[in-house]
């Protein structure tokens, strides 16, 4: 088992071998980056900065290069995201019609500001663009399911569902 180097107490993580064995599937070919920060992705569930170096290290590719690729793309995240992922949709409609108050609301409930995780890792808080549910503006999607004409009244009820 490999050793991760998170944080001061160094424990066992399984996931560091994982890691290693999607690296020599790939390793030297630089044109499998995004595929490759993808899976590590996947197992880490963000992209920390010795998985980039790691990666680096075996698609031979700059490290500039990798983290080019983790900030350009939003897919990518470089902090530990929470088990819900909840988005506030800023597009036009939902705008208008307060999203703003709902998302002021949301970050004084969970204390947290935007793209940021509770410090319980339950949630992450982001903002989108337009999801296409403009009929049912203001809109927050947490995880998979869309919540529409939220009233800032409505917010822990939608909480604590979660």
């Amino acid at each position: 088992m490999s050793v991760c180097k998170c944080g001061s107490n160094a424990e066992l993580d399984p996931r560091w071998e994982i890691l290693e064995d999607i690296l020599n599937a790939h390793r030297g070919n630089a044109g499998a980056l995004i595929q490759v920060l993808h899976a590590a992705q996947d197992v880490f569930g963000f992209v920390s900065e010795e998985v980039q170096e790691k990666v680096a290290e075996a698609l031979n590719v700059p490290l500039s290069e990798v983290y080019g690729v983790t900030t350009f793309y939003s897919l990518f995240s470089l902090k530990p995201q929470g088990k819900h992922k909840i988005g506030v949709c800023l597009g036009t409609a939902c705008y208008v019609r307060g999203a703003a108050h709902v998302l002021a609301e949301l970050e004084k409930e969970l204390s947290i500001k935007v793209n940021d995780t509770t410090p319980d890792g339950k949630f992450t808080l982001e903002v989108t663009r337009c999801i296409g549910a403009c009929g049912l503006a203001p809109v927050i999607t947490i995880n998979e399911d869309v919540y529409g004409r939220l009233l800032v009244e409505k917010v822990k009820e939608v909480l604590a569902k979660y």
